[in-house]
């Protein structure tokens, strides 16, 4: 599970070849103890939590890099490795 941003201590990652437990686009994230399934482009969660503010930044996130998000979807639906995203500044 390649890790594509950090930022506020929220890490971000996409698994390869993860469309078959949820179909749609989406990312995994972590604070502290928290997990969360966020869906891309629109950045509702699909399973888990984050606290609100962290979830604020992570949509603001999602929302400034969305056509980064979705290519890397692209390579890692396939399997191909993808690409480090700036994180939140």
């Amino acid at each position: 599970m390649p890790v594509i941003s950090m930022f506020y201590g929220i890490i971000i990652s996409m698994y390869f070849l993860d469309s078959r437990r949820h179909k749609a686009p989406h990312i995994h994230v972590r604070y502290q103890e928290h997990e969360a399934v966020v869906a891309i482009p629109d950045g509702d969660t699909i399973e888990g939590s984050l606290p609100g503010g962290k979830m604020k930044l992570l949509r603001a996130w999602v929302e400034i890099h969305t056509d980064e998000l979705m290519a890397d979807w692209e390579l890692a639906s396939s399997g191909r490795g993808v690409f480090p995203i700036d994180p939140l500044r």
